[in-house]
């Protein structure tokens, strides 16, 4: 008879752990329209104080608020900044203690651009709140070209008078040189002379 009974008892759910059961917006799922709200369906009332939802965005970006705990379903707020991958990230207790982690994710297909201050043609505007066009550049690089030619037209100094100023030079030392030499003979031949006297 007791064999009977507990034959017929239901199971003990100690066993059991919880788990996620559904979302919205579902995994994998593309929307083009944000969500007001992300919802988390779990098999389990989660308990408030052991439940840590967040919801991350392109560049990870936060994009969730406090949990809202209805039963067994939690509704996160959403606030998408871009469009993206944006990952539900969940981590719960069982009621036996054993930890439950997970994520959902999704893509919004539509959004605000991720960088919206980068410029978009790549030049920068002036101070006058315009972009400098190419008429307003033609005339700087004609005006640089005149210039250079001007500059090229401009009769360079001839390396003729530099050459002869250095010939010129060249022979006055070879004078004095010669000079010198000679002076030097004279005075070896005067002073040999002069020996030969004695």
């Amino acid at each position: 008879m007791a064999f009977g009974v507990s034959f017929l008892a239901p199971p003990t759910p100690a066993a059991a752990h919880n788990s996620l059961t559904g979302s919205d917006p579902r995994d994998g799922a593309r929307v083009a329209t944000a969500p007001a709200r992300i919802e988390l369906r779990f098999l389990a009332k989660p308990a408030p104080a052991t439940t840590k939802i967040t919801i991350t965005g392109p560049d990870n970006v936060v994009a969730g608020g406090p949990p809202v705990f209805d039963g067994s379903r939690v509704r996160v707020p959403f606030k998408p900044a871009a469009a993206g991958l944006y990952i539900v990230g969940y981590q719960l207790a069982s009621s036996d203690g054993h930890p439950v982690k997970g994520e959902v994710r999704f893509t919004l297909t539509t959004g605000t651009a991720a960088d919206p201050s980068a410029p978009a043609g790549g030049v920068a505007p002036t101070a006058g709140g315009t972009a400098p066009t190419a008429a307003a550049a033609g005339p700087t690089a004609d005006t640089s070209r005149v210039a250079t030619a001007a500059v090229d037209a401009t009769p360079a100094a001839s390396p003729v008078p530099a050459a002869q100023e250095g010939s010129q030079v060249r022979g006055w030392l070879w004078t004095i040189v010669a000079a010198l030499l000679v002076g030097a003979l004279v005075v070896g031949l005067q002073r040999w002379l002069r020996a030969r006297r004695r």
